[in-house]
Formats: C-alpha cells, structure tokens, sequence
C-alpha cells in the first residue's frame, strides 16, 4: 500500500461469498505489487459467509466498502471506482492470483500508447495452461467465431494453434473482466459499468463504449494472472443462467441492429423449447418466460455500431 499523494493505480475487487479465494488473491497482491503506488479497495456485496470480517481482520489497510445487498458486479465495481484515487483502474475477480508484478507492464503500455483506454492481460487455469480472455465483437457472427474459438481451445489437437495466436500484444474487441485494466478517465466519461447488467456482458459492454469513442482496446501476454474460474458464480448456477441471458438479450437491444435481435431471439426461443421439450427444467421455463417478455426486452430499432479496432492484429 502507498501514500495516496503518489497513487497510480486503484486495484477493485467485488466480493461476494468469496471467503475461500478472496484472502488468497489479497495476498498474492502484497506479495507482488511493489514497484508502482497503489490502493486496494474491496467491495463487499453482502456476503453471508464472513469473508468482509475476514478481510477486515487479515488487511486492514484494504479500504472495504460494505454493501446491504448484491446489486451485481458492475455496480460493485462502480462503488470502489467511486472511491478510487489512482489514474488507472484495476478491476480484479477475486478468485485470480497474481505471480508476478503486472503493474509496470501494465501502466507502461498505457504510457506508451495515450489511445488505448483498456488493458486485458494473459490468463492462465489453476494447472498453468492458457485460459481465453479474448472475444471478438459481440453479434451474430461474433459469437459464433468466439464459439468456434472455444471449440478448438477444447480439441487437445487445436491448442498448440490457439496458444499461438495469444502469443503477441494486440488490438482486440473484448477482454473478459477477470483483470481488466483501464484509464479512470475513460472510466468516468463513460460513466462507468452499466448497471443493468447485473452479471456478464458488462465489460464487453465497456468495451463496445470505448471503442465507439475510438479508443483501441489491447491484450498483453506479457503479464500472466492465474484465474480459477466461476467462484461465485458456481453456486448460484441455476440464477446465473437466466442472468447470462437477461444480459445478452440487453446488450442486443443497446448494441445490435434489430435484425440481429430478432435472429438471437428466434434462435434461443427453439433452442429452450427443445431443451424443455426433452426435460423438464424450471430454469428453462424462466429463460423462455424472459424471451417471450417483450415488454421488459423488446425490440429495438438500432444501427450497428461502427467497429474501431476490432481486429487482433499486431501492436509491437
């Protein structure tokens, strides 16, 4: 921790039930974070399993913002970046653990490179292997190419290849949220995390934003961040997969022509009537319920957005 006259960087964490990762990731960052000013605040969003006490107890100089109820992750983070007094912004999952001191790496690109507003590092599994923290453009086609890209990450024949295109800093479209570095400035003209969202689709969204802006969006393999992966998500599942698709039916609306929009709800509309159809599952029954409520997600007439930096082509 440093002196907040001389701070850099603000490092957030939003906690939610994380008292078996949370402790581990808090001393992963003191034990590598040295050489740049920095704070850590963590967002507690009313956690029932003691994890804030155990925070409070361990890392007293961890600003911890206590919530009285979740109000989901864009919001929590938008709670530490309210309090936060370093120029860039560190959003941290909980469940990483850093093995390395990323921030010089980090703060230098963005130095070097004034038009790029967001920074997503490497991300490895528990077992050290690459983790995808890459998407391309949200739509259509775009999830069907990130589908495609998981397809092969998966086939144990396809991975050397994979591995190979995350080789190189690039200009990207998305970086997953698990460490997701960004300017405070942008931060705040933005508005910050669109609250709608209350889990995924918030840092695409962010990053659809700032690349309408005409700001470039990079990855860095030069820094590694283990990510274990769907902590707090894991135990609420069921919830978690109406969410998913609460999220991804908003973002269209927001982002997507209306065409896309009604292509996607087709699509999910057949795909939850088979699955119902098949076996019964009341999450299902609540997906469709969802699809069909036109009211709360209807259709928009939208244009798509144009596309600036969307590529994964070479930086350096």
């Amino acid at each position: 921790m440093n002196d907040d006259r001389a701070l850099l960087v603000s490092i957030i964490l939003v906690n939610y039930n994380g008292a078996e990762v949370v402790l581990d990731c808090l001393r992963s960052l003191f034990q590598f974070l040295h050489s740049i000013p920095y704070e850590i605040i963590v967002v507690d969003n009313a956690s029932t399993d003691g994890s804030a006490a155990f925070i409070a107890e361990t890392f007293p100089t961890v600003q911890l913002l206590q919530q009285d109820q979740n109000y989901g992750f864009g919001a929590g983070n938008n709670v530490g970046a309210k309090q936060a007094k370093g120029e860039f912004l560190f959003f941290l999952n909980t469940d990483t653990l850093l093995v390395s001191n990323v921030l010089s790496h980090l703060v230098m690109l963005m130095e070097t490179h004034p038009e790029v507003g967001i920074i997503g590092t490497k991300l490895l599994n528990a077992d050290g292997t690459l983790q995808l923290s890459i998407a391309a453009e949200i739509s259509i086609a775009g999830e069907y190419q990130t589908l495609k890209q998981l397809k092969r990450y998966t086939a144990s024949n396809q991975r050397a290849a994979i591995e190979q295109k995350f080789t190189q800093v690039q200009t990207v479209a998305i970086v997953i949220g698990a460490a997701f570095f960004m300017r405070r400035s942008l931060f705040e003209t933005l508005g910050g995390f669109d609250e709608t969202f209350f889990m995924y689709f918030e840092e695409s969204d962010l990053c659809q934003r700032s690349r309408d802006r005409g700001w470039r969006i990079l990855y860095t393999p030069e820094v590694e961040i283990i990510h274990l992966g769907g902590y707090s998500v894991d135990k609420v599942s069921d919830r978690m997969q109406l969410e998913y698709r609460r999220s991804q039916l908003y973002y269209y609306q927001k982002h997507r022509p209306f065409w896309e929009q009604v292509i996607l709800r087709f699509y999910l509309l057949t795909k939850f009537t088979i699955a119902t159809l098949k076996s019964f599952n009341s999450t299902n029954l609540k997906i469709l319920h969802l699809l069909l409520n036109l009211y709360h997600y209807p259709l928009t007439l939208n244009r798509a957005h144009p596309s600036v930096a969307t590529g994964e082509n070479s930086l350096m």
